[in-house]
């Protein structure tokens, strides 16, 4: 049961009113750092088997407060350009409301599978989709191979990506991922397992974490003796 915590990076002086995109040396406001020193102190407890970032500036600094702060500190923050910003093409920089006038607005909104971005650079939302969820699916047999079925990690990225997973997840079609939130510094939870993937969290940002902890052993054992498959859900929700 690898467990996935997606974190959205923290503010930064382009959140909200920009389409920042792939734009260099975007990084966090104090706002934004404030945001993630909280999260960070919020996990320090989850073991984790490893930090996971997009390259881009806002989250690799996310990925690192995330890293150090933790309990047992991690030294190194991996990157994986999969988990980077979708990769907006002509749309990168420009101020969201000029954006909404597009005739392109419209589709992303309605019809996002059918949405590629203009200019040389621009990308589908669909290949943005499948590059992300192929990185998770690597990452999990990873993390499981070296680790052991059981163990955790984070990966910080960006909103439609994040939106992306979870569309992935949940077994919705692109077309819904727009219904799906992940606010700056949120924490979203997958685990996944061989029958299905479960989201135990989406868009949480406050809160304690002991749900995310590993049970003791025995209970561990117990529970594989006496309840549902690894993969099954829990009839009437579980305890």
């Amino acid at each position: 049961m690898t467990t996935l915590l997606l974190v959205r990076h923290g503010l930064t002086a382009l959140t909200g009113p920009v389409l920042a995109g792939w734009t260099p040396e975007v990084r966090l406001d104090e706002r934004g750092r404030g945001q993630v020193r909280a999260l960070a102190a919020r996990l320090a407890p989850v073991p984790l088997a490893a930090v996971v970032s997009s390259p881009l500036e806002r989250c690799l600094e996310t990925a690192e407060a995330i890293a150090s702060g933790h309990a047992d500190p991690i030294d190194k923050v991996e990157v994986d350009e999969r988990f980077g910003e979708v990769r907006y093409g002509d749309w990168t920089g420009r101020p969201l409301k000029e954006l909404a006038e597009e005739p392109l607005w419209r589709v992303v909104q309605a019809h996002p599978s059918a949405a590629r971005f203009p200019g040389e650079d621009g990308e589908s939302l669909a290949d943005a989709q499948h590059r992300a969820v192929a990185a998770v699916r690597d990452w999990n047999a990873r993390i499981a191979a070296e680790h052991g079925p059981d163990a955790a990690y984070a990966v910080c990225s960006h909103g439609d990506i994040i939106k992306a997973v979870v569309a992935d997840a949940l077994g919705l079609h692109l077309d819904q991922f727009q219904r799906i939130q992940a606010a700056p510094a949120s924490l979203t939870v997958i685990r996944y397992t061989e029958l299905r993937p479960f989201v135990v969290r989406l868009n949480d940002t406050g809160g304690g974490v002991d749900d995310l902890l590993p049970p003791p052993e025995d209970e561990r054992e117990q529970g594989r003796e006496q309840g549902p498959g690894r993969g099954d859900a829990a009839v009437g929700g579980g305890a």
